[in-house]
């Protein structure tokens, strides 16, 4: 069977810039209409922090033009997602047909060619060619009368903010198709009595896209013993180079045995999913078969590659963490499976320590994680090995995604990494430390409030902006707890949420 490594990238995707305008303004216009249009495109194109190409389409001046290239986009794979801008006047009932049609993101660039006005030169021609403050605006009653979810950018191309805004709308769109593209295999089922990494699979991939499917944990063993002793050598000396790698398990240690075991579940699991085509993956310590150990250091690689995982069968988790990895390709920082695991209660000086069992992935930090393995008191198998480290201090979001039954909710944290307190040098796993917005007990009330499950995603590359696109774009609600929340405010939002997208749902 043919393998395909997981790409996490943006390089293969295009955005089309679509123009509206109309025949009333004659030939002369029109022409003027596209050149100016190309060149906002290209101003868009050509700015480095735009991660995504920018892809000029001609004027659309009538129904069924605007039908076909709604059609067009939806069946490019590369194309995820358009920017609309009306240069001029375009009549809104031109566009209902294709709006209607479109299945891709959409950004309503609200602009105009020129920044200042030319006051002393202003004649009726110039008012008729630069009319967006008027074409716009008929453009989103039409948006709004239609209900199209979609991300309004105001503002000339030449603005940093309104790239940054474009830039971080791409890059959702991008986590978007991810999940529309994806394949997700189940290693057993989640952990016993659990509630929150229950769900509704078929609704999951109505949503999202996403293929949720069970496989037997013995295939995967069966994949991890057909390793070669030439793969683990090769990926052995691969860990002796980018890691500081305890004594015990190097050649010779008594214990390298284990890291052998270790490269050996990754070699098995990496081939498992590449020749699947799958892009993320969960297991679950209650079943483990033939597996020596817990895949622990195999999924902290994995993840830092860009795979989405879920521990305890949390498959929910990782769609997000793929999602989350994505829309953050090429910044600095990373996304992670996350658990909040204990506090640090000193009133006024309140920190959450996060961690899981094993699998936290070293994208988090910038600094060289040591190789380590340690007994791990659940499983029933061997002692596993595991990559040590802490997140770098700085901004990030943990965000969960959990099934209230009629809908998905995302609800999302703001939080900033510190550096802890004291050294722990008992809790040999990958960690983070940080301070919630607005603080501790808002944070943890809001929280609990949504339901919102133990499991997370944590980004330290794409902040709660990308969140709030992607979950505009999927149509699925959000909750956000950040310096602005307040709790009765939260709860009030919480019960309003409840009735709205039970009415949005329709009869």
């Amino acid at each position: 069977m043919t393998r395909t490594p997981l790409t996490t990238s943006l390089d293969g995707y295009d955005v089309w810039f679509l123009t509206g305008s109309q025949h009333l303004y004659g030939p002369e216009t029109l022409g003027q209409v596209a050149a100016q249009s190309q060149e906002i495109a290209g101003i868009l194109d050509a700015a480095e922090d735009v991660p995504v190409r920018i892809v000029w389409k001609p004027v659309l001046t009538d129904s069924d033009a605007i039908r076909r290239i709604a059609l067009e986009a939806n069946a490019d794979d590369r194309v995820i997602g358009v920017v609309a801008w009306m240069h001029t006047f375009s009549p809104a009932k031109m566009w209902i047909t294709g709006l209607d049609s479109l299945r891709k993101p959409l950004a309503h660039l609200h602009t105009q060619h020129n920044v200042a006005l030319p006051w002393s030169e202003i004649d009726f021609d110039f008012m008729n060619l630069n009319q967006a403050a008027h074409g716009d605006r008929e453009f989103g009653y039409i948006q709004t009368r239609l209900g199209i979810p979609r991300k309004t950018i105001v503002g000339h191309a030449s603005d940093p903010r309104v790239r940054a805004e474009l830039a971080t709308w791409q890059r959702a769109a991008a986590g978007l198709a991810a999940a529309r593209s994806l394949k997700l295999a189940r290693f057993g089922d989640n952990m016993r009595f659990v509630a929150v990494t229950e769900g509704d699979k078929t609704e999951a991939e109505l949503r999202f896209g996403v293929q949720v499917n069970t496989w037997g944990v013995n295939d995967l063993a069966d994949a991890v013993a057909a390793a070669s002793d030439a793969e683990i050598d090769a990926l052995v000396a691969e860990y002796e180079d980018l890691y500081a790698v305890a004594p015990e398990l190097r050649r010779g240690g008594e214990r390298h045995q284990s890291l052998r075991d270790g490269a050996a579940i990754e070699i098995g699991l990496r081939s498992f999913l590449e020749e699947g085509g799958f892009g993320a993956f969960t297991t679950s310590f209650e079943d483990l078969g033939a597996l020596t150990q817990l895949p622990g250091l195999a999924v902290q690689r994995l993840m830092a590659e860009g795979y989405g995982f879920g521990a305890e069968g949390d498959w929910k988790t990782a769609l997000l963490v793929r999602v989350a990895n994505v829309m953050g390709a090429g910044l600095p920082g990373g996304a992670s499976l996350m658990e909040d695991y204990t506090y640090d209660m000193t009133p006024g000086e309140e920190v959450i320590l996060g961690a899981h069992m094993l699998e936290v992935s070293p994208s988090l930090s910038s600094q060289q994680p040591t190789l380590e393995v340690h007994p791990l008191g659940i499983g029933g198998k061997d002692d596993p090995v595991r990559l040590v480290f802490t997140a770098d201090p700085g901004p990030a979001v943990v965000v969960a995604l959990s099934d209230m039954r009629d809908r998905f909710r995302l609800t999302a944290n703001v939080v900033e990494n510190v550096e802890p307190t004291a050294a722990l040098p008992k809790l040999p796993v990958g960690r983070a430390v940080w301070k919630p917005q607005p603080d501790f007990p808002t944070s943890a009330a809001a929280w609990l409030t949504a339901g919102a499950a133990h499991h997370t995603v944590m980004s330290t590359a794409v902040g709660i902006e990308a969140f709030r696109d992607f979950a505009e774009m999927a149509e699925v609600e959000l909750l956000v707890i950040d310096d602005t929340t307040r709790l009765s405010e939260f709860q009030q939002q919480v019960r309003w949420n409840q009735a709205y997208h039970r009415l949005a749902q329709g009869l």
